[in-house]
């Protein structure tokens, strides 16, 4: 029989197995590390996406809850009738077929409409041409509680659009 001193093949030394099989480990680990990378990349787009898409569902209460703000503001400190009501009693029933959908701030819109029912409540009537003093204090007395209502709807707004800024802000 023979013997050969010479080695089989080329690289089966121990010191290049060892190298080899230090450098599965190394690929082993960085796959692993880029795997559990790219989970919380996943994870953080999923939620920014969640963020944007709840965003974008609050865009219309917020424009709504702002022009509601402007007609309550024009009316603001004075006296008025069901006619001019007009503005506010559109955008009342705009929010109101929109608050069942939003799930996220459906207390506040709804808050919102009942203050601005409340508020629609306080309209004066039309006045007559010769007042007596009684029906002059009376007319007053309704004037300072519609300014209450619509002092109230104001809050009630500013509190709805801080709700919504907070939910934008996550």
């Amino acid at each position: 029989m023979m013997t050969s001193t010479t080695t089989l093949a080329i690289g089966t030394s121990a010191g290049i197995l060892a190298a080899t099989a230090l450098s599965a480990l190394v690929m082993g680990a960085l796959a692993t590390y880029t795997l559990l990378h790219h989970r919380q990349v996943f994870a953080w787009m999923q939620k920014i996406r969640r963020k944007d898409q709840a965003s974008t569902e609050l865009d219309k209460p917020d424009q709504w809850l702002a022009d509601l703000y402007k007609a309550q503001c024009r009316l603001a400190q004075r006296p008025c009738h069901a006619d001019e009501f007009d503005d506010i009693s559109q955008i009342s029933n705009m929010i109101k077929g929109v608050a069942d959908h939003t799930e996220t701030i459906r207390p506040e819109l709804t808050k919102i409409v009942e203050r601005v029912e409340e508020y629609l409540a306080t309209a004066l009537p039309e006045p007559a041409p010769e007042m007596t003093l009684l029906e002059h204090r009376t007319q007053l007395t309704r004037a300072m509680k519609q300014e209450n209502a619509r002092s109230e709807l104001a809050r009630g707004v500013v509190a709805a659009q801080r709700k919504i800024t907070l939910l934008r802000q996550g």
